[in-house]
């Protein structure tokens, strides 16, 4: 009989764990001098076997692709650059794209946005575990990315235009 208990506190713990970190929902706003500007939306992050499911919910963006990345401080203030840089935990100092694994983990696929203003269309960051991506900053550039530094540095996204604290 004890067994069984022990094994049923056990799975129910392990079940549990797995509910209380499967996902988060990561309010987005745009992005002003003195922080959290005006909110367009969510970004949910949930774990999936083979990395991180992103699901934005976001309007109020200009139409086309968007730099996206997890940044270093969970701060979106003085205009998105308390975030600091992209999240380079091997300190690769390299920004070479999601798919390569000596770069920026930080990098993730571009966030496309529609001709509304809106992004639904999920992405996926292989290389991401849900843990990792918590008490950092999810980012969002005025330009595309190019995931290289030529001809522009970190692939050319330029401005910082929304962000969401992952918590």
């Amino acid at each position: 009989m004890r067994k069984k208990s022990t094994l049923s506190l056990f799975i129910s713990s392990v079940l549990f764990m797995n509910v209380a970190y499967a996902s988060i929902t990561v309010p987005v706003y745009l992005v002003t001098k003195e922080g959290e500007g005006k909110k367009i939306g969510t970004v949910t992050l949930e774990e999936e076997t083979c990395g991180v499911l992103i699901t934005p919910k976001l309007q109020d963006l200009p139409p086309g692709s968007h730099g996206f990345h997890v940044h270093v401080n969970p701060d979106c203030g003085n205009n998105g650059m308390a975030a600091g840089g992209h999240f380079d935990p091997d300190k690769t100092d390299k920004h070479s794209g999601p798919y390569i694994h000596q770069s920026h983990l930080g990098d993730l696929p571009v966030l496309l946005v529609n001709q509304n203003g809106t992004a639904t269309l999920p992405t996926f960051a292989p290389r991401f575990k849900l843990s990792e991506m918590q008490g950092h900053a999810l980012m969002i550039h005025a330009g595309s990315d190019n995931y290289s530094d030529k001809p522009e540095k970190l692939g050319g996204g330029g401005e910082r235009i929304a962000c969401g604290v992952i918590k």
